[in-house]
């Protein structure tokens, strides 16, 4: 059969291809090596001739007769060629109409050559050429209507000599040509109604740690003769110890260096380090971010420090564009192992524009990891965990939180502690009502807990600790328990936190649930300037109290 001949010609040319030795890379043989390369892309080009003409001339001449069945030579065979199929150019697209001609019968072309422009419903794109060879004949006119992905629009054939035998060839000709795979009729739906919950290897997909543990942390008495850490010591002592551990670790910002930080994070750690490991920069976020991720795209850990996260907003293209997306954007070849931190939120009377608590932001945007710790044992053990991971981690600190001393196990100061990315700690245990909060709002939390303890009411306090992502499992579980949720944070309560939270237990506890879940968020309006109208777009103790009373009065 010549279908098979053809075959068996490839198959020898490709054996040919494979056994060939190629000289040795020697003085003297440089001739040796040109004829080589010449043998071998003229086998590449036979072989590429052959393959058209079995996806091409060899159906034409092995067409099956309609009655019998049986093969049947034609009475003439068209010399090899292809066809040029109507591209998919989005996944959406499943039809198009040609515009314009960019090329003309006759005409020689090579790959990257704009064909012609393909009109959809949404743009007008160009098509690119992906071989070399001559336009044969145009099938589809310019504006001739929408034609189906996959269907053909031209022929291309290889030697000029071959162009003549087309020109009476039509679109009705190349009917029973082979279509290029087109996409489903649907769309692919990539959103999914419900996010995927299942252990990390029930789907076969690697997360890179962000999924958290199953187990549920809860908090351990430090013990009598525990010593008392303030978040500021315990934030400047982990990135020294990291510094120290790793030369690779770097510390970049506004007046970090000789001034020793604007809120001292940064104390000591010039005079230990040096100018090389900690840098002054000028007011210019959006310049030294950018800097930051580049270093880190080429293999150092920044931290980078923002004076707060408001002004970092000069950066967030950086931010979310290039250190949150790059990963997945490179198909997993470039990490981004960098730290932004800095304070986050509600300070005191420092007004709307310095006051803007940006978490919901940030745990918005895939790539990145969102850290909020309250306790000196969080803001240690997860700036370790964040300084080591191999992505970008966005760490919200809280400016009225620095000077805060907690008291620390001897586990905390070990230089190897770490609190692990996507895991919640449960502060207090409770029967009656699970508040979930972060931050400062801890603390807030922990005070109202004490509050209605008084009155009879037993309040569970889950401190999330880390925003992206969510430890679900730990919210679920304490849902279960006391059937009924409150979740408690400082940032505005449109698309917050607390909408997160409250998702979670619908989709997770929603059967367990035997009240409606309610959030306790900051007032819906820019901070106020004045200190007592401050203090009123806050949430308090009272109002967690109140709250909490009326859900747990809530009759189903």
């Amino acid at each position: 059969m010549a279908s098979r001949a053809i075959a068996r010609r490839a198959a020898a040319l490709f054996r040919q291809g494979a056994s060939t030795k190629v000289a040795s890379r020697t003085a003297g043989s440089t001739r040796a090596l040109a004829t080589q390369a010449r043998t071998n892309k003229s086998l590449i080009s036979e072989l590429t001739k052959q393959h058209r003409y079995l996806r091409t001339a060899a159906p034409a001449l092995l067409a099956r007769d309609p009655v019998s069945g049986k093969r049947a030579y034609a009475a003439a065979a068209l010399p090899t060629h292809e066809y040029l199929p109507m591209p998919s150019l989005s996944p959406t697209m499943t039809e198009g109409s040609v515009a314009g001609w960019k090329k003309k019968v006759g005409e020689k072309i090579s790959a990257g050559d704009i064909l012609c422009d393909i009109q959809t419903d949404k743009a007008t794109m160009e098509m690119e050429s992906m071989e070399d060879g001559y336009l044969a004949q145009i099938l589809v006119p310019a504006g001739d209507g929408m034609i189906t992905v996959g269907d053909p629009l031209a022929v291309i054939v290889e030697s000029e000599a071959d162009v003549a035998a087309f020109a009476k060839f039509t679109l009705a000709d190349a009917a029973g040509a082979p279509k290029e795979d087109a996409p489903p009729t649907e769309a692919t739906r990539v959103i999914k109604e419900r996010p995927d919950l299942r252990p990390t290897a029930a789907q076969g997909v690697p997360l890179r740690t962000s999924r958290a543990p199953t187990h549920i942390e809860v908090a351990e008495p430090a013990g009598p003769n525990a010593e008392m850490m303030s978040v500021r010591d315990a934030i400047n002592g982990a990135m020294a110890e990291e510094m120290e551990k790793d030369e690779r670790v770097y510390v970049m910002g506004e007046e970090v260096g000789e001034y020793q930080g604007a809120y001292k994070i940064t104390r000591g750690l010039l005079q230990r380090f040096g100018p090389t490991r900690v840098y002054d920069t000028p007011i210019t976020e959006a310049g030294f971010t950018g800097i930051g991720i580049g270093s880190a795209f080429a293999g150092l850990k920044p931290i980078v420090e923002f004076m707060t996260f408001n002004f970092a907003l000069q950066a967030i293209d950086h931010i979310v564009n290039s250190a949150a997306k790059t990963l997945y954007m490179s198909a997993g070849q470039i990490s981004c192992p960098i730290v932004f931190r800095g304070p986050n939120g509600a300070a005191s009377g420092v007004g709307a524009q310095h006051s803007q608590c940006f978490a919901a932001w940030y745990m918005q945007v895939p790539g990145l990891k969102v850290l909020a710790p309250w306790s000196a044992e969080d803001a240690r053990g997860l700036m370790k965990s964040a300084i080591r991971d191999p992505d970008p981690v966005i760490y919200l600190e809280n400016e009225l939180l620095y000077g805060e001393e907690f008291p620390i196990s001897a586990k905390v100061k070990d230089p190897n502690f770490l609190v692990p990315i996507g895991k919640a700690k449960i502060e207090r245990l409770g029967e009656d009502l699970t508040i979930v909060s972060f931050s400062k709002c801890v603390g807030v939390s922990l005070k109202a807990a004490e509050v209605l303890a008084a009155e009879g009411i037993s309040v569970e306090v889950v401190n999330l600790r880390t925003l992206r992502p969510m430890d679900r499992e730990a919210i679920k579980y304490s849902v279960e328990k006391t059937n009924r949720l409150i979740t408690v944070e400082e940032g505005w309560p449109n698309c917050g936190v607390g909408s997160e939270i409250c998702a979670v237990a619908m989709e997770d506890a929603f059967d367990h649930l035997d009240a409606p879940v309610e959030r306790i968020a900051g007032a819906d309006i820019p901070m106020p300037y004045a200190i007592n109208l401050e203090r009123q777009a806050l949430p308090t103790v009272d109002d967690i109290v109140r709250v909490a009373k009326r859900v747990v009065a809530h009759k189903i």
